[in-house]
C-alpha cells in the first residue's frame, strides 16, 4: 500500500492484542472445564457460533451451577497485552487511522482491551446475563467467527471508508473473512496448523514473533 492509503486497520483480539490463544478457553481454564471436544466440531465447521457458546456455558455450570459476571470479569486478570500493542495502536491513531477490533471472544474482556488501548470501535460476542449479573444459559452472538467479513463491511460503511484502504490483522483461519474484497490482510501469530496452512494457500503477509511491532512496514509506520 500507498503511504496515507491505509484509513483502517482491523484487528482479531485473542492471539494479536493479547497473549492468549482464546478468551472463552481462558474461562474454561479458570473453572476448570474442557471445551476441546466442541471447539473442535466448531474449528471444522459442523456446529454454529450459538451452538458452540451454548455447549461452552453447559460445560461451565456443570463445574459451578451459578456463574456471575464478576466471576468471569476477574477469570481475565492475568491475560497480558500482546508486546507492542499500545505504542502500535497509538501511532496508528495518531496517523489519523480507524482502529478496530473484530472479534468474536468474549465481549467483557474485549471491551477491557478496548477501552485499555483507546481503539475507536469494537464487536465481539459474549455471555447473557440476568438482571443481578448471572449467567444464563444462551451466548449473545453479534458476528460469525467464520464471517467476519459482513461485520468489517458494515464498519466500512459506517466510516465511508474503501476495502482498500483496510488493512485487517488476524492469527487464525477463520479471520482471514476479514479480508473483504479489496483489501488487505496480514495473519500473525498462527498457533493453530490450520491457520499456518491457510495464510500460506492464502499467499498473505505473515508475522510468526509474538511483537505488533513487526507489523510496522506492513503499515507506513516505521
Amino acid at each position: 500500500m500507498e503511504e496515507d492509503s491505509i484509513r483502517c486497520v482491523a484487528f482479531d483480539c485473542d492471539g494479536v492484542l493479547v497473549d492468549s490463544v482464546s478468551s472463552w478457553r481462558t474461562v474454561h481454564d479458570h473453572y476448570g472445564s474442557d471445551n476441546s471436544k466442541m471447539l473442535a466440531k466448531f474449528l471444522a465447521g459442523e456446529i454454529s457460533d450459538e451452538e458452540f457458546m451454548r455447549a461452552d456455558i453447559v460445560l461451565l455450570k456443570k463445574k459451578q451451577a451459578r456463574i456471575h459476571r464478576d466471576d468471569i470479569f476477574r477469570a481475565f486478570s492475568g491475560i497480558k497485552l500482546m508486546p507492542g500493542a499500545k505504542s502500535l495502536i497509538q501511532d496508528l491513531r495518531e496517523k489519523g487511522v480507524y482502529v478496530a477490533i473484530i472479534s468474536a471472544g468474549v465481549d467483557l474482556f474485549v471491551s477491557t482491551i478496548a477501552s485499555m488501548l483507546d481503539v475507536d470501535d469494537w464487536i465481539a460476542n459474549g455471555f447473557k446475563f440476568d438482571d443481578d449479573g448471572w449467567l444464563t444459559d444462551d451466548g449473545i452472538t453479534r458476528l460469525s467467527a467464520w464471517d467476519k467479513g459482513t461485520a468489517i463491511s458494515r464498519m466500512l460503511d459506517s466510516i465511508d471508508c474503501p476495502p482498500e484502504n483496510l488493512v485487517s490483522v488476524g492469527d487464525s483461519v477463520m479471520d482471514l473473512s476479514m479480508r473483504v474484497k479489496g483489501s488487505s490482510f496480514i495473519g500473525f501469530n498462527p498457533s493453530r496448523q490450520s491457520a499456518i496452512d491457510g495464510f500460506e494457500e492464502a499467499g498473505v503477509p505473515v508475522v510468526v514473533a509474538k511483537n505488533l511491532d513487526l507489523l510496522r512496514p506492513y503499515l507506513n509506520l516505521e
